[in-house]
């Protein structure tokens, strides 16, 4: 299914040329002449994506953009400007008010096209990570459950007590009554990664109940903490009795959160290098990029992506660069050498 651009902008040449090389390139394009027309249309049609020129009658970009960010349906669509002026102040103020990207008269027909297919990738990206971590709390109402947990008597841990340690049985469900419980794992060196806080009202612990496990973590109290510990037999029983089906729903949510953990365990040692590396590997997979074409990336779409500071991206992008692997001028990256990417540790 084609992406929607919606275009606003005065100039009827500069408009109707910029469709057609957005309808050539496979978008689906809605136009509108003026600020306060592309509010209206940006409204009712709410597209992928708003390329909008500054210089207009009836309201200026600016105003548009201040318009549809007062509107939760409109305010996380990105937004390109389009503008002859190139004054660093003009920039930085479309740029505060949240636009996404600045192109200035005349402009390259790959900048477009390049500007757009990056900020709807990061959109797709950031989307689908939010609606794997919606769809786990969708799956599964816990109210109930938690409430007959608290029915069992409590235990106290006083701060810095182990709560459970690694390959120790996991043969109990926790629930916490006071207190804050970190569980946490421990490299080879020594370094040490939260994977959970829990607070009042959280449980915690392995849910898996078909085959004996053990814990692959610790789990800690940051504070003189009370909390449940039920039998996870007793937890089977409940649960058979009240729906046949929820254990097994649950098992599937712990071995899920299980690998999330993995993949956050190995994102979080891995040094920056990789993880600048990776993010730029999968914008190039999103946009569908061979592997030695352009593509067009703002140094904060990287950084937020990677979950890096953009300081540290922008030395280890220069790295890259000294190294023969990329090239960079201006926010285009072109990969010269894939399989050095790919193999960055």
């Amino acid at each position: 299914m084609s992406k929607r651009v919606l275009l606003i902008e005065d100039d009827q040449t500069v408009r109707e040329n910029t469709e057609e090389l957005l309808m050539l390139s496979d978008y689906k394009v809605y136009t509108a002449k003026n600020g306060k027309e592309g509010v209206a249309v940006a409204k009712k049609e709410l597209p992928d994506i708003i390329v909008c020129d500054v210089m207009m009658p009836e309201m200026d970009g600016y105003g548009v953009l201040t318009h549809l960010a007062e509107d939760e349906k409109t305010l996380a669509i990105p937004f390109i400007f389009l503008s002859a002026k190139t004054d660093h102040k003009d920039i930085r103020k479309g740029m505060d008010l949240g636009a996404d990207d600045y192109l200035t008269k005349p402009f390259e027909e790959d900048d477009l096209i390049n500007a757009i297919e990056s900020r709807i990738a990061k959109v797709d990206i950031l989307k689908s990570r939010r609606q794997n971590e919606s769809s786990i709390k969708q799956n599964l109402n816990i109210t109930h459950f938690k409430e007959s947990l608290k029915t069992y008597p409590t235990q106290n841990f006083s701060a810095g007590d182990y709560i459970y340690q690694p390959n120790e049985a996991a043969s109990n469900l926790y629930l916490i009554k006071r207190g804050v419980v970190k569980s946490y794992h421990v490299d080879a060196s020594g370094k040490e990664l939260i994977t959970g806080l829990h607070k009042i009202d959280s449980f915690f612990g392995n849910l898996i109940f078909k085959k004996p496990v053990v814990h692959k973590e610790y789990a800690a109290a940051l504070e003189d903490s009370e909390i449940h510990c039920i039998p996870k037999q007793d937890v089977q029983s409940f649960l058979e009795a009240n729906h046949h089906v929820l254990y097994d729903i649950i098992d599937i949510l712990d071995e899920h959160l299980e690998d999330t953990k993995n993949q956050l365990l190995d994102m979080a040692y891995s040094s920056v290098q990789r993880k600048t590396a990776q993010t730029i590997l999968l914008f190039t997979e999103r946009l569908k990029k061979n592997k030695l074409s352009q593509i067009r990336i703002s140094r904060s779409d990287l950084a937020s992506v990677a979950g890096i500071a953009s300081e540290s991206l922008i030395r280890t992008l220069s790295k890259f660069k000294k190294q023969g692997i990329l090239e960079i001028e201006g926010r285009n990256i072109k990969i010269n050498d894939f399989e050095a990417l790919e193999k960055i540790t």
